[in-house]
């Protein structure tokens, strides 16, 4: 008699819920290889010894919970190494990871996930437009944060929406200096008492930039330190699904609260501006084969240069014969060029790029794609 053997089904998910429990536990507790992005907001380690109170001696309602306290440093170290060999383990190989701390911990951390084999893409400095004053007056002002963002590997293919945080910044390269608000007014979340409910909430703002830099619609963002769930609210808002893992219950309950509230944008304005490398070739060639233009038609370059349409998709102009880049190159004693933006039609009295006619075939391509 044979008996046949069947395989574990693995694990579902536990999709767009918080979990209760230690964040290394509750990792571990998961599929391997199973999250696209990984944010963490870990304990500070702010080591703050008696209270802080402002000019008029009211007190400063400062980081001082349970939470945020170690004997030492290499307890801090044990504990930084475990939950990142946790978040190690739960990456997809073209995974990602973010980290934010401020100067208390985050070389630290910066240390444990070099020796844990992360690769190191940037580090970001949040500056904040309105830091909270060094009331002491003995050292600088602490106006921000620092992110490391790295991948789960070296080589690793992870993602990068670099047009969109281009547009996002009106068509200049995204630096690695972000100056944002720290979160007040309405977003800050409140207890039942009128108090902050966290001390340390992100803004939205924040973790939307990281999403749209990092993630894509449908991919999967864990949080293992998510307190009262900014990462599960804009992970919502912009078509993501989230893991929370938070071990304090009255972070939980004002998270959930909150991220039930959240209503996801339109599928239609979760579109980003995609790379261009990305996009389908189109040989200009097709142009010709489809009659957008003709041969023989003439191409006009920005300082008038001109050269001719042939009906195998090459140009001729100033006895240079070749594609629309060498011609276009060559005319311009350059060593390269881009023949999709140098060159130019004539419609009804108008100059037009002939990347709009690009642009028309790979839209008709995406629409063909989409299931109907």
């Amino acid at each position: 008699m044979t008996v046949k053997t069947k395989k574990p089904e693995a694990a579902a998910l536990p999709l767009n819920q918080i979990l209760a429990g230690d964040c290394v536990e509750m990792m571990n507790s998961l599929p391997a290889g199973s999250v696209d992005l990984i944010f963490a907001d870990p304990p500070y380690n702010l080591q703050l010894k008696g209270d802080l109170h402002r000019p008029d001696n009211s007190k400063v309602d400062a980081v001082d919970d349970h939470w945020d306290q170690f004997s030492s440093f290499a307890m801090y170290d044990r504990f930084t190494h475990d939950w990142l060999a946790a978040a190690k383990r739960l990456l997809k190989p073209n995974g990602a990871i973010w980290v934010i701390g401020s100067y208390h911990n985050i070389f630290r951390v910066g240390a444990q996930l070099q020796d844990q084999g992360f690769w190191l893409l940037n580090d970001v400095v949040w500056r904040k437009t309105n830091p909270m004053p060094n009331f002491r007056g003995k050292r600088l002002t602490n106006a921000h944060e620092t992110l490391i963002w790295a991948s789960r590997d070296e080589g690793a293919k992870y993602t990068f929406n670099y047009e969109a945080l281009k547009a996002l910044n009106e068509g200049v390269q995204m630096r690695s200096d972000w100056v944002l608000p720290i979160c007040t007014g309405h977003e800050r979340l409140k207890d039942e008492a009128g108090d902050k409910a966290h001390p340390t909430q992100k803004p939205e703002s924040l973790l939307h930039r990281v999403m749209i830099a990092t993630t894509n619609p449908g991919d999967v963002v864990l949080d293992p330190f998510f307190g009262t769930g900014t990462t599960g609210a804009v992970a919502r808002m912009l078509g993501r699904d989230f893991i929370g893992i938070e071990r304090e219950e009255a972070y939980r309950d004002v998270a959930a609260k909150r991220i039930a509230k959240v209503r996801k944008f339109d599928a239609s304005t979760l579109e980003i501006t995609g790379s261009k490398r990305a996009e389908p070739r189109v040989p200009f060639g097709q142009l010709v084969e489809r009659g957008m233009l003709r041969p023989g038609e003439i191409l006009t370059s920005p300082r008038g240069m001109t050269a001719k349409v042939r009906v195998d998709g090459t140009l001729i102009g100033n006895d240079v014969k070749g594609s629309i880049h060498q011609v276009g190159a060559a005319l311009e004693g350059a060593p390269s060029c881009n023949g999709w933006t140098y060159w130019h039609f004539k419609r009804e009295g108008k100059m037009v790029s002939i990347d709009l006619l690009r642009q028309q075939i790979r839209a008709e391509m995406a629409d063909e794609s989409r299931p109907h």
